[in-house]
Parts: C-alpha cells; sequence; structure tokens
C-alpha cells in the first residue's frame, strides 16, 4: 500500500491484535481469491471490508492535502483504484452467489446454534430474505394466479438451487497437515489419507478441505 502501509487499523486478527492495513488488504484479496474460487459462499469478511473502505475514505482524504505537482499522487490514486477493485469484486461475487443460492443459505445461517458463525453479514441476510420474498411474490403473480388450486401450493424452496460441494479445487497449502482424509468417489471404500506439504498445490474436492480451508491450512487459487 501507499504511505499507510503499517499503519495500525481497527480490524484485530483471532487474538484480538491490532494488524496494519497492508495486512488487512493482504486477507482481504486472499478472501476474494477463495470467494471466486469457491463453490459455495464462504463466511463473510464484515470487519476487513469495513476496515478497508474506512482505509480508502482515509487515503482519499489525504490525497486532497497533497500539492498537484507531488509525483506520489498518481501511485497512491492507482493504488486506491485497486483496492476499491477488489472491495467491489469481492462484494460483487458474493451478492451473485447469495442471489443464486439464497433459500438454500438462509436456511443455513438459520439453523445454526452459534449465529456468530454465520455465513451471511446482516446486511446480506437483509437483502437475501428481499431477494426470496420479491422472487415468490413475481412468481405467484406470474404463474401460480394462473393455474388450478390443486397446484397452488407450491413450495419455491423445493426448487431453489445448492452448490456443487463436491466439485475440485485448486490449493495452495499455507500449513503442512498430516493425515487428510480423501474419500473414495466410487463408493467402493478405498478411502486414503494423505499429507499435505506446505508450499504444495494440490487439486481435491471441495468437502475434503473445506474445514483446512476455515481453519487457514490452504488458500484456494
Amino acid at each position: 500500500m501507499s504511505d499507510a502501509d503499517e499503519d495500525l487499523v481497527e480490524a484485530s486478527d483471532e487474538e484480538g491484535e491490532n494488524i496494519t492495513a497492508s495486512e488487512v488488504l493482504r486477507r482481504l484479496e486472499e478472501a476474494w481469491v477463495t470467494e471466486r474460487m469457491s463453490p459455495t459462499l464462504e463466511r463473510h469478511q464484515r470487519d476487513l471490508v469495513d476496515c478497508m473502505i474506512d482505509q480508502v475514505d482515509q487515503m482519499t482524504e489525504n490525497l486532497k492535502r497533497c500539492k498537484k505537482q507531488d509525483f506520489r499522487m498518481a501511485i497512491h490514486k492507482m493504488e486506491i483504484d485497486r483496492i476499491r477493485y477488489v472491495l467491489s469484486s469481492y462484494l460483487r461475487v458474493r451478492l451473485e452467489k447469495i442471489e443464486r443460492y439464497a433459500h438454500h443459505l438462509l436456511e443455513k445461517d438459520a439453523a445454526l446454534e452459534d449465529q456468530s458463525e454465520a455465513i451471511l453479514s446482516p446486511e446480506e441476510t437483509l437483502y437475501a430474505q428481499s431477494y426470496v420474498a420479491n422472487m415468490e411474490a413475481h412468481f405467484q403473480k406470474l404463474v401460480l394466479q394462473h393455474v388450478p388450486d390443486t397446484v397452488r401450493n407450491f413450495d419455491v424452496a423445493k426448487m431453489s438451487n445448492k452448490p456443487n460441494i463436491e466439485s475440485y479445487i485448486f490449493l495452495r497449502v499455507k500449513e503442512t497437515t498430516t493425515g487428510v482424509l480423501v474419500e473414495d468417489e466410487t463408493g467402493d471404500g478405498r478411502d486414503e489419507e494423505v499429507d499435505l506439504m506446505e508450499g504444495s498445490q494440490y487439486l481435491m474436492r471441495y468437502t475434503t478441505v473445506k474445514d483446512l480451508l476455515n481453519s487457514g491450512a490452504v488458500a484456494f487459487i
């Protein structure tokens, strides 16, 4: 990032310690790539997004105080544009998935005992609920009111899309992990355990590595 690289920002890691703006951006970029590559919607990174929005606002204000002939202005502007692109692309990918899997995501979050583990942010939940309500109202007006009463009690949720979590994902190992169970797709019981070595890259099923992704042991590429 620019001169603000090592500034502490109001974001915390898992241990509750403040982290730098450059580290927040690195984590957001990793979350962006993960979201693009993942077949399903991953847990929201609201803190990172809010933090980088504040950082962009601060950088924009700093630019206003710079002299026009300062050659660093062009570099700072490009950096701001890059951050904005990552932010907008990350949020756009999430919105596309929310619209595609709205019913499924709402049901999944509603079934959680601990809502702090919710995939959707509060704002995304409201958007998904509004999207579902509008789609059902449109379907009612377009189709159901024109069909016999015997089939009018149609459950729209049963037609909802679900992500293909059996799809394959390219990943990079961040932490060596031993004894990862790879289930036999044919169902013949020929499961095997593999060791994932740090720095190595693999092509594996999402269901096999989703827990490793959540723990930070692997990253999608």
